[in-house]
């Protein structure tokens, strides 16, 4: 894994990222407030809206661990790589990480893409083949998750990787450690989660329990 790394990491910036077609779009007051039920369901607003680890709720979820597959490690400089605005208060310049969240077993559970400051990449992320989320653990580091959107659409390419129809629900985020921002992270589920967490919306029928 580390040599793969290696080979890929000084990628230029021409790499494609895999955002989503936006049906729908929802800002940071739409998250504080969350979102009626028949457009996404509880258990879906406690994984995308709060501000705990994916990776480890994907990992209680499923009973299995959560493994990373790194495919892109990009330095894009100033770039702005058509990502969502908060990454002009990341400090550049910039490096880009994109991975596949799988069940240890091979299923692919999520997309993330993050950016970070390229300088101090290495301080946050000693192994980048684990997750974000157990790189900080081992360090002891506190975070804050400032969730600042949330999607709803369509991408191809995510379809064929997540072997599921679309659309897809994904979020935007930032990590903030001492008051200063570390990361922007965006991340699309794959809907297979439906097994674990239940039905994306709720009915009318499903909330009045008449079913």
């Amino acid at each position: 894994m580390t040599s793969v790394i290696r080979n890929i990491e000084f990628a230029n910036k021409s790499t494609t990222w895999h955002a989503l077609n936006p049906i729908w779009q929802g800002n940071d007051v739409a998250v504080q407030q969350g979102l009626p039920h028949h457009q996404l369901a509880p258990a879906w607003q406690m994984l995308l809206l709060g501000d705990g680890s994916p990776t480890r709720h994907l990992q209680l979820l499923t009973g299995e661990p959560t493994e990373v597959d790194v495919i892109d490690m990009s330095l894009i400089g100033m770039h702005a790589d058509n990502a969502p605005k908060q990454l002009d208060v990341v400090p550049g310049p910039r490096l880009r990480r994109q991975v596949w969240l799988r069940t240890g077993s091979g299923q692919r559970l999520a997309y993330a893409t993050s950016w970070w400051e390229a300088s101090h990449v290495d301080e946050y992320l000693q192994n980048r083949s684990l997750p974000i989320w157990l790189n900080l653990t081992r360090l002891r580091t506190e975070l804050y998750r400032d969730v600042q959107g949330i999607y709803h659409g369509h991408n191809r390419v995510l379809e064929q990787a997540f072997a599921q129809s679309g659309p897809f629900w994904g979020r935007h985020y930032l990590f903030w450690h001492h008051g200063r921002p570390i990361t922007l992270i965006y991340e699309v589920f794959s809907p297979y989660l439906a097994r674990y967490l239940g039905p994306i919306a709720v009915t009318q029928q499903d909330e009045s329990g008449n079913i």
